[in-house]
């Protein structure tokens, strides 16, 4: 990935599997439109153990995000199981750590949207999407959902909001992600990607 290029962050902490499925098919979503990357991010757990410490680099799939990552991305996608209506802790915990992005305005004009896992289909998909969208609202980003345009927000009978893709997992977790889940990921995908680079243009005209 060349430096000059601008990159969607698709940032995300999956535990069963399901949320970085979810992922990599924004991330595939991002990378259909020409002039513009994806960047598969995750985080790490979080543990009441204060001595145990994690290495640096996950065994499998994605890298630790850090906040450069953050810094110099064109838009988020951040995504996360549900935990009683609102983002896993250990998402939260990175999210938490970003006051020093606030302070200097570096996420300010740059889209963003979020997608979500959960067990049951009432089971707070809707709630953890908008509670995600609350700290990107604090950084001044632009909030982007998936609109009615895409047709299969009204065919799905499992996961898919307006706020956001989402992801129906089962009681066991073990639920793959279907047909449709998988076109509202990519549709959301292609959005932000869009987005991004129409603001990237603005923001690049302003300095």
């Amino acid at each position: 990935m060349s430096e000059m290029t601008p990159y969607v962050l698709v940032l995300y902490y999956s535990r069963s599997g399901a949320t970085a499925t979810m992922a990599q098919q924004i991330a595939a979503g991002v990378e259909s439109v020409p002039g513009i990357q994806a960047r598969l991010r995750t985080v790490a757990p979080v543990s009441t153990t204060c001595e145990a410490v994690d290495p640096e680099i996950p065994a499998e799939g994605a890298v630790y995000a850090d906040l450069d990552d953050l810094r110099n991305c064109s838009a988020l996608a951040l995504g996360s199981p549900t935990r009683f209506g609102n983002m896993a802790a250990p998402l939260k915990y990175f999210v938490d750590s970003t006051s020093t992005l606030w302070m200097n305005g570096a996420l300010i004009d740059k889209p963003a949207s979020a997608f979500t896992s959960t067990s049951s289909l009432h089971g707070g998909q809707e709630s953890t999407l908008l509670t995600m969208l609350v700290p990107l609202l604090h950084h001044g980003m632009v909030y982007a959902g998936v609109p009615y345009s895409e047709t299969t927000l009204l065919e799905t009978q499992t996961g898919g909001t307006p706020y956001g893709a989402s992801h129906l997992a089962g009681t066991r977790s073990d639920r793959s992600v279907d047909e449709h889940e998988r076109a509202l990921c990519v549709a959301q995908g292609k959005r932000l990607a869009r987005l991004a680079l129409a603001l990237h243009a603005m923001r690049q005209e302003a300095l």
